[in-house]
């Protein structure tokens, strides 16, 4: 079995191979590893070098709302960085999303420029075509200076796989926004492929790979946690964005993918203004402690390879044991590690295999927008949700444990 670390990393080696062999191997995308070791890498555009290329997009919001975004560069003058001290105070990149008017603002890119060519740099290997401008190109259905819809709205926070640059969850949070929810996406620099700080620079990856001397997923998460409160003070109690009136501070939810859904509780520990929490396919790390939530609803959401009742990841069975609120467990099943991102999906595109998981890609991403916006329509809003209720004719894949 991998170690804790290699479960929880969304992307640890990066292996754009289309060969049978390659992809037959694979855990999870495009991964060139053993099962549990899921590399999540976003395959951009193998033909992105040829001129009828055809750009990418990811699916359209379903929502009434039109999507607005802004990005916002917070420093935490309260610490340093965890993982480079020596760079000084904590840096944060988050991505707000807004529901916003139709036919306002201009589109906006997947990524900056930089971080494209960091993610490129760090994780495609040569000869594949793949580009920074197309990565960053994706139409993400997303659009910079949109008016802002009137009313207040749920808070949602997510938190991005280890490795993972915070754009892999673009399609889940634009696809909230649409439904009504404010989204802070939160890039945590120093743990993926790069995130454009204030000043320009790429973050390099300090936590990535395997081995002596990185710091423990416990550690992750911890500081995760810390980094998730920061930015909920910082938007409620400085109003550090200029749209910071849109949210209702008494609505606020988390949801994270991989060690970001297993920082989803740990933020909940620090944080009793989040009301409820889900976990996309993360292992625990570490287990949350009975009563740990205070009675706050919580939502796993795994692939049924590992994330059945009774199924290999033991630290499923033993949180799900301790929560002692409302609180619900799915399955999906032939779903990868990358079938709760936007990997899935571009990879589809590509024409890569995901040869052992046969969920496709635009279906993962309907299970999981669908499923996570019925859990915080019914927490945070007090909406009834029947598809939390049990098994759905309209979900055949899904599952609910235990």
């Amino acid at each position: 079995m991998a170690t804790p670390r290699r479960r929880l990393a969304a992307s640890a080696i990066v292996a754009l191979s289309i060969t049978a062999a390659t992809v037959a191997s694979s855990g999870g995308a495009f991964a060139a590893s053993a099962p549990h070791t899921v590399s999540n890498s976003v395959p951009v555009a193998a033909a992105a070098s040829t001129p009828d290329a055809t750009p990418f997009s990811l699916p359209a919001p379903t929502g009434p709302y039109a999507v607005g975004e802004d990005t916002l560069h917070l420093t935490d003058t309260s610490r340093l960085d965890p993982w480079r001290p020596a760079s000084g105070d904590r840096q944060l990149t988050v991505s707000m999303y807004y529901p916003a008017r139709q036919g306002t603002g201009q589109p906006a890119p997947y990524m900056s420029l930089g971080e494209a060519q960091g993610f490129v740099q760090y994780r495609v290997p040569p000869g594949y075509g793949v580009t920074a401008d197309a990565l960053a190109a994706i139409a993400t259905q997303a659009f910079t200076g949109a008016k802002a819809a009137p009313g207040r709205f749920p808070l949602v926070v997510l938190s991005p796989g280890l490795e993972n640059p915070r754009a892999t969850l673009t399609s889940l949070a634009t696809d909230l926004t649409s439904r009504g929810f404010v989204v802070a996406l939160i890039g945590h620099p120093g743990e993926d492929s790069g995130e454009q700080l204030a000043d320009g620079s790429i973050s390099p990856c300090v936590t990535c790979g395997d081995g002596p001397g990185l710091p423990t997923v416990e550690q992750i998460t911890a500081s995760r946690g810390l980094d998730v409160k920061f930015v909920i003070d910082q938007l409620l109690d400085h109003h550090v964005w200029t749209l910071s009136h849109l949210i209702d501070k008494h609505a606020i939810g988390m949801a994270g993918h991989s060690i970001g859904g297993a920082a989803a509780p740990v933020a909940m520990q620090d944080d009793p203004r989040i009301r409820a929490g889900v976990n996309m396919d993360g292992s625990f790390y570490p287990v949350v402690p009975a009563g740990a939530l205070g009675g706050r609803p919580f939502m796993m959401l795994g692939r049924a390879e590992d994330h059945t009742a009774g199924g290999s990841d033991t630290t499923w069975g033993e949180t799900w044991a301790d929560l002692d609120g409302y609180k619900r467990w799915f399955a999906v099943d032939g779903a990868s590690h990358a079938s709760f991102t936007d990997v899935s999906i571009l990879g589809q595109e590509v024409g890569i295999p995901n040869r052992g998981y046969p969920l496709d890609g635009l279906r993962g991403a309907k299970i999981t927008r669908d499923y996570v916006a019925a859990f915080f329509n019914k927490t945070l809003r007090g909406c009834p949700e029947p598809l939390l209720d049990g098994n759905s004719a309209a979900y055949p894949e899904v599952a609910i444990q235990p």
